[in-house]
């Protein structure tokens, strides 16, 4: 019997520490899953901020006519977008 009592206890330590592991362990998933998403966060806005440094890029190198004919048609067509984009969002606005 003494025995029993005394594995029982050993058993019951064990699972006390497994969920004080356990606790411990989701305590720092919810950290690291905070961070993942400030992240994730961030990453974005670096992408935003590299597309607009591109399209600045793509402005200066069109005012000094630096342009290969390739990209010359490329920014007259993502000037063309942005010109269908402005009409869309006035028609929007008129309605």
């Amino acid at each position: 019997m003494l025995q029993e009592n005394q594995q029982i206890e050993r058993i019951h330590q064990k699972v006390q520490q497994l969920l004080k592991q356990l606790e411990t362990l989701q305590r720092l998933n919810k950290e690291l899953s905070q961070e993942v998403s400030g992240l994730k966060k961030q990453r974005e806005q670096h992408l935003e901020s590299i597309d607009e440094l591109q399209q600045q890029l793509a402005v200066l190198k069109a005012a000094k006519s630096e342009l290969s004919e390739e990209e010359k048609k490329a920014f007259e067509k993502r000037l063309g977008q942005y010109i269908r984009e402005i009409d869309r969002c006035i028609t929007v606005l008129g309605e």
